[in-house]
């Protein structure tokens, strides 16, 4: 999922965060409820925020439905661009995105 943090709030891409599909599989709409009640502001067609004071909630929860097996990893895994720093209590569940990637 595509990251970055601004002012201690840590902003998910709006075309990553999991959707809810009525009548869609438990674990993703499961996942899509988690990840919303510790949103500070999940607004459709908008990048979802998450405030500094939830990220260690928030890496659990993303390790919790990683390991599951259920979801797969670029969904549970904070991408953020190379030149960002990643905080030490998002570290578990992020990486840097490709540059080769992002350039395309």
């Amino acid at each position: 999922m595509r990251a970055k943090i601004d002012n201690q709030v840590l902003f998910i891409h709006k075309e990553d965060v999991p959707p809810f599909k009525k009548n869609g599989p438990i674990v993703r709409n499961t996942y899509f409820w988690a990840l919303r009640s510790i949103a500070d502001r999940s607004y459709r067609d908008q990048d979802w925020e998450f405030d500094e004071t939830v990220w260690i909630a928030l890496t659990r929860m993303l390790l919790s439905f990683s390991e599951s097996g259920y979801l797969g990893l670029s969904e549970t895994q904070l991408e953020f661009p190379p030149d960002d720093t990643i905080p030490p209590d998002l570290k578990p569940v992020a990486t840097w995105s490709d540059p080769i990637d992002d350039a395309s």
